[in-house]
């Protein structure tokens, strides 16, 4: 069987795979990082109402929704290249850190979620004690063949 490829075609479709469409938007782009004693996560959402954004943890999963909508209704809109519709993006959290005391501020297009790191996985300093240092004494044999002690500690 003969088959025709279209390589134009199967670029389209990777390219609406990795940008979205204006139907099904591409991913949120995120930058996660730690700052002290905090897990912080950015997410861009240029354009977004702040009251589109859904922000929600279940078990340890940090899910954010949020929309994009055209704010004026009875334009004709000439160039639309700025993706329009719903956003989603689901980050699963270690086990570290403390879900319950999580912040979010959205600002300048951009949400940030502040997470702190849990009390019990914090690095914290451990002291170790040096044991007793005591003497011992090895019975070696002589060249005469008596047994004399050694002091183990004269190295």
């Amino acid at each position: 069987m003969l088959m025709r490829t279209d390589p134009f075609r199967e670029l389209d479709r990777v390219a609406q795979q990795v940008f979205g469409t204006s139907a099904r938007p591409a991913a949120m782009p995120i930058d996660a990082f730690r700052r002290g004693e905090d897990f912080i996560v950015q997410f861009d959402l240029p354009g977004v109402a702040p009251d589109s954004i859904d922000l929600t943890v279940e078990r340890n999963v940090l899910t954010v929704h949020a929309e994009r909508r055209r704010s004026e209704e009875g334009i004709e809109l000439l160039i639309g290249e700025r993706p329009q519709g719903t956003f989603s993006r689901q980050l699963f959290l270690a086990e570290t850190l403390d879900a319950d005391r999580l912040n979010a501020e959205y600002a300048d297009g951009v949400l940030t979620v502040q997470i702190p790191v849990k009390e019990q996985a914090k690095p914290r300093r451990v002291t170790v004690s040096a044991g007793r240092s005591e003497q011992t004494s090895i019975d070696t044999k002589s060249s005469n063949g008596q047994r004399e002690p050694v002091d183990a500690s004269a190295s």
